[in-house]
């Protein structure tokens, strides 16, 4: 590892775009997606990266149709429940989200049992962290972070904001990698991206693949 844990973080577009190419389904397009992230975790884990944040589920995401919302929900449940596969390459689960317990929260339990199973079973892997933003707004996480700054009375600075977050522990992200063509951050870890680069490409995220990955890693030590 370099001296500088390395923090990568995707937004994982065009899994819709890529089943239409081929006249399949949407959800085989989500289905196709979850198998390249658990390739793309694998070859991460095996690189300089320390961190890598994948943007699994935004808050914005539930107005999707009620079939499609239900596909996303079984693969993030097969996602967590990798941990086999995890544990073999060292990896540790971590997650950023509307707290389960807080108005709002929309995670089923069933996904919600997940996310505490794999993140229990994998809290002695010492290698690359896996954070998977499920539930997750950045604009969202902003407003609660002030919010708890204000009500426990304490001064509103950068410090204390980042130690409102979601998850503090989280260093800035050195390289924000937007598949699909997409030109956009969408909502995603706007505080934690301030001085990172980003790697666009136009492939979408199932076809995203270790080479990719070298290139946004390249992009981030230049």
């Amino acid at each position: 590892m370099s001296s500088k844990p390395l923090h990568v973080a995707c937004i994982m577009d065009g899994n819709g775009r890529w089943a239409r190419k081929r006249g399949l389904p949407r959800t085989a397009g989500h289905t196709a997606g979850e198998e390249s992230l658990a390739d793309v975790v694998r070859a991460a884990s095996k690189r300089d990266v320390a961190y890598l944040t994948v943007f699994g589920f935004s808050t914005e995401n539930w107005v999707r149709p009620r079939a499609e919302v239900r596909h996303i929900l079984g693969l993030h449940k097969k996602l967590f429940g990798r941990i086999a596969e995890l544990n073999e390459n060292n990896v540790r689960v971590n997650w950023i989200g509307r707290p389960f317990d807080e108005p709002g929260s929309r995670t089923p339990l069933y996904v919600q049992r997940a996310i505490r199973k794999a993140i229990d079973e994998t809290k002695t892997n010492t290698g690359m962290v896996l954070t998977v933003a499920f539930d997750y707004g950045s604009r969202s996480e902003l407003t609660r972070a002030a919010k708890r700054i204000v009500a426990n009375q304490t001064e509103l600075t950068p410090a204390n904001l980042q130690l409102n977050l979601y998850d503090a522990s989280l260093p800035p992200v050195d390289v924000l990698v937007r598949t699909s063509g997409e030109s956009r951050i969408s909502n995603f870890l706007l505080w934690q991206i301030n001085v990172a680069k980003i790697y666009f490409t136009d492939r979408p995220w199932p076809d995203f693949d270790s080479v990719e990955l070298d290139a946004a890693i390249a992009l981030a030590k230049n």
